[in-house]
């Protein structure tokens, strides 16, 4: 029996908080005024980072960045407008920094004579920079930095 009424509450205050729900929208800061059930205009597109300098990586594993812009590159199974420039036979003429050595090894660590066919598209590890505030701060702070200010006169 109690238990019947204790189910019957629980049903009730479930059915009263979901009214409340659905009377007010709810909002997020970083979707500004736009409730979280409506979906907003987007936002412009911010200009790309073009540079030639190569960026720092945030981890020892991070794929790098791309420094410039490539709107407008083929990059699909009938061509890679990548290896134009960044391909071995290309680099010394572009200046750009040769593909990675692991691009040319197959799921199993063999060596291949060609960029592998899972590392064939650049962009699913590799994106441009835009030029944009981050929509929220970061006080990141890498493993080096804080293993030099735990120990301040010792060098590595």
């Amino acid at each position: 029996m109690i238990r019947k009424i204790a189910l019957a509450l629980l049903a009730a205050a479930i059915a009263a908080g979901t009214g409340a729900l659905a009377e007010e929208p709810l909002y997020s800061a970083l979707r500004g005024s736009i409730p979280l059930n409506d979906e907003g205009a987007a936002d412009p597109m911010m200009p790309t980072r073009n540079t030639a300098e190569r960026e720092a990586r945030n981890y020892p594993e991070q794929p790098p960045v791309i420094p410039h812009s490539i709107d407008g590159y083929q990059i699909d199974i009938n061509g890679n407008k990548c290896l134009s420039c960044h391909a071995r036979a290309r680099t010394a003429e572009s200046q750009a920094p040769m593909v990675s050595i692991t691009h040319f090894m197959d799921r199993d660590g063999q060596f291949l004579a060609s960029i592998s066919p899972r590392r064939f598209f650049c962009t699913e590890c590799h994106v441009p920079q835009s030029v944009v505030t981050p929509p929220v701060s970061n006080d990141f702070t890498d493993i080096d930095t804080l293993l030099s200010r735990a120990n301040p006169g010792r060098r590595r």
